[in-house]
Parts: structure tokens; sequence; C-alpha cells
């Protein structure tokens, strides 16, 4: 009778340490799951802080999309089609950059005057507008390489004849959008600038004889005559070529950046997808200097 009792003491005990070696088993298999669950969620947060803290490269990338500011009134190089799809040289330029940094271009159309100040604040990645580069806006933004060369014309009515040349904007009267580089070039030779919201309002204005010139893209007026030959303008006189270029904010965190958009605009001029763009929106290559 001992002996049975003993027996099943011994049993009880036995069956018991099993269920704790069970129970115990269970618990390391469930933390060893949470600790996994744990580690991914962390790994998964420690990604996102490293792209938020890292530069505006990676930035871009982890949210998968470059945000463009451009007027979308400008043709040929920022305007709507007649579907009022958004097109032009820069936006298509634009769109081929962010493909080859592997994100999609979000485009936001406001007045030129405002876009260069949003890229300054932070609101912007990147203007892709035909922005000239000039020595005081390199100190403000940085650039990318030059992807198209344009030359600056004085455009007046066909009936002026008192613009001749650059000189001759002295005591002139001009339009143009007032942070533009065609207003400080008219303003360097001793024109009065009135500001203007675009292109078009500016010829509004000097057809009705209220501003004596404007300042603007070769190629913006060869188009414009493309579909306006009947327009009542002229170019009295030329510039040298300028070099236009995409801007993007000043910055240490922007540097890798323009480092991979220049490379992505060496990849398109090898390719020859800049100088096709070019063909097709000006009738003619812009991309080299030559």
């Amino acid at each position: 009778m001992k002996k049975r009792m003993i027996s099943r003491i011994a049993a009880a005990v036995l069956a018991a340490g099993l269920l704790t070696l069970t129970a115990c088993s269970g618990g390391a298999s469930s933390a060893g799951a949470a600790d996994a669950s744990s580690s991914a969620a962390q790994g998964a947060a420690s990604a996102e802080d490293a792209a938020e803290a890292g530069d505006l490269l990676a930035r871009i990338q982890a949210r998968g999309e470059l945000i463009v500011a451009t007027e979308g009134t400008w043709a040929p190089f920022t305007y709507h089609d007649e579907n009022d799809e958004l097109v032009g040289y820069d936006v298509e330029v634009a769109r081929l950059v962010a493909e080859k940094l592997g994100v999609t271009a979000t485009f936001v159309e406001g007045e030129f005057d405002g876009l260069l100040a949003g890229v300054e604040g932070g609101r912007y990645d990147m203007v892709a507008n035909g922005v000239n580069v000039t020595p005081e806006r390199a100190e403000a933004y940085s650039f990318s390489d030059p992807y198209l060369y344009d030359s600056t014309v004085v455009i007046v009515r066909d009936d002026y004849d008192e613009i001749r040349s650059m000189e001759d904007l002295a005591g002139k009267t001009t339009g143009n959008t007032i942070t533009s580089t065609y207003a400080i070039l008219a303003e360097s030779y001793g024109a009065t600038t009135q500001g203007v919201d675009d292109f078009a309002q500016t010829i509004e204005l000097l057809e009705a004889g209220r501003i004596d010139a404007t300042l603007n893209s070769s190629v913006t007026y060869s188009y414009f005559m493309s579909q306006q030959p009947d327009a009542a303008i002229k170019v009295a006189c030329s510039d040298d070529p300028q070099q236009l270029a995409l801007a993007m904010p000043k910055s240490d965190d922007a540097a890798t950046l323009v480092e991979a958009v220049n490379q992505a605009l060496a990849e398109l001029r090898d390719s020859g997808e800049l100088a096709a763009l070019s063909e097709q929106y000006f009738g003619t290559d812009l991309t080299s200097a030559g």
C-alpha cells in the first residue's frame, strides 16, 4: 500500500514537471516570436528614422516622390496642352530625372516669383522652369549641370524702333516677373520693370502700348509666334546665350540630390533623350553650348 502511494506521488510529480517544462517551452517560443516581431518593428522604425534624419535624397526616395515646382504657363518649357495635361520640355526632363532617382515627379504649379522661394523654404525639392543660372542665384540655390542653352531676346511692338540694342533699354519700361533674370538684365541696362504674372499678360501689355518692351527666351518667342503668327510684335535685339538648369535647395543635406540629378542628366544626354526632347519642343537641339 505504501509502495503504491509512493509510486502515485512520483507519477504526479513527474507529470507536473512535464507540464512545467511544456509551459516553459511554450513561453520561450512566444517570447521568441514577440522578440522577432519587436525587432522587425524596431528595424522598420529605424529605417524610417534614418530616412528622416538622412539627407534630402534619402527623404525623397523614402516617400517615393520628387516635388517639382513649375509655372505651367510658359510654353514650350512648361504649359498645358489641349487636353489640359501639364507638358513641356522642363516637365518631361523632370519626369525622366525622377524616374532615374526611382521615384515619381509630383508637380506643384505657381507663379514664378514664388517657385524659388518655395525651394528655399523647403516646400519643393526642385524648380523645373527654365531657370537661368546667375552668380547671385548660385549663392542662394544649388543648381544642376546646365541642360539647355537659350538666348534672351528683347521683344517690342512691330512698329516700335526706339530699341535696337541692349543699351537702348535705358529709360524704357519693360514687363517681366520681378524676380526673373530678364527683369534683372533689363534693369542693369537702365530700364524700369513693371511686374507681370506670366508671358501672356506681358504680350497683352506690350500690344496695348503700356510697356515699351519685354525680355524673354528666344525659344519662347519663336513658339509664341508659331502659335500666334499675326501677333504685332518683333525681336529688337538679343543677348548672349544663358545656361538653364534645375534649381534645388542650398544646404548640406542636398549635396547627394544634386549629384544624383547630375548623374541622371548625364545619362539622358548620353542616351540622346535630352536632345530628342529639345527637338520635340523647340525644333532644334539646344542642349549644348556650341
